[in-house]
């Protein structure tokens, strides 16, 4: 009986183990958080426009020299005859710094692309298991909603996982498909449709655990609409993410092609 009462009165005074504030965690969050987009030489006398354009968020993973986003969000072309470059942003406002990138590997059927910058080593996330997302689950997305047009400052939306759903829309008539549609249909996978709502600007963040940090998705508000909702007039506010499973197969598929 002793025993028993000392066992409690041990346990009662052990500090309590508390899961981290949403504060806490964007604070170790925002720093892994960057812009995607491009970039040209300073003083370039040749270039016409502006000398950065941004596209989309990336986040950091793995060594601290890969970085994750949509694939959509890359440019299909840039101003080679003017140096123009694919650029990663770090920091904030005024003291974001510019980060040449390569593009390691691409998977268009998910979306998804790897990159990978040199010279400098940014804080990663850690990356969670999608399988185990529940709907009514709690997430939190951070990035950089409406192109940058807030400024280099990354912003966090919460919500909750509201449907784990089919990315592609059931149809009635395969008539109506058209060849996209119809190949995701055949790798047909499911998506996180979010209650919060993501902006232009917001494809690659990442959709993460609020009281870990560990990301779980990748916030995608293009192919998913255009695979769901292509038969609305007036596309819906709905938001869809990315499962991180898909980004693990692309960090094991780049094995070998990256620096170490």
């Amino acid at each position: 009986m002793r025993l028993v009462i000392a066992a409690v009165l041990c346990c009662s005074l052990l500090p309590s183990v508390r899961a981290a504030s949403l504060p806490d965690v964007i604070d170790q969050v925002r720093p892994s958080i960057v812009g995607i987009g491009t970039a040209y030489p300073p003083r370039q006398p040749n270039r016409k426009g502006d000398p950065v354009a941004y596209r989309g968020t990336g986040f950091v993973v793995g060594n601290g020299r890969l970085v994750v986003t949509n694939a959509h969000v890359i440019p299909e072309k840039l101003d080679v005859d003017n140096n123009q470059s694919l650029a990663v942003f770090s920091g904030r406002g005024a003291k974001a710094r510019a980060h040449p990138a390569r593009v390691v590997r691409t998977d268009t059927e998910h979306d998804l692309a790897l990159l990978e910058i040199q010279g400098v080593t940014l804080p990663a996330l850690q990356l969670g298991d999608s399988e185990k997302v529940r709907e009514g689950q709690e997430i939190a997305f951070t990035g950089f909603p409406i192109g940058m047009v807030l400024g280099l400052y990354p912003v966090t939306h919460r919500g909750m996982v509201a449907a784990i759903t089919p990315m592609a829309r059931p149809v009635e008539n395969a008539r109506t498909l058209n060849g996209a549609q119809m190949k995701r249909l055949r790798n047909l996978f499911h998506a996180f449709q979010l209650d919060a709502t993501a902006y232009p600007g917001n494809s690659g963040s990442p959709v993460y655990e609020p009281d870990t940090g560990r990301v779980v998705g990748v916030i995608n508000s293009v192919v998913v609409k255009e695979s769901k909702e292509s038969v609305l007039q007036k596309p819906s506010g709905i938001s869809y993410a990315i499962p991180v499973t898909h980004v693990h197969n692309l960090l094991e598929q780049s094995k070998g092609t990256t620096a170490q």
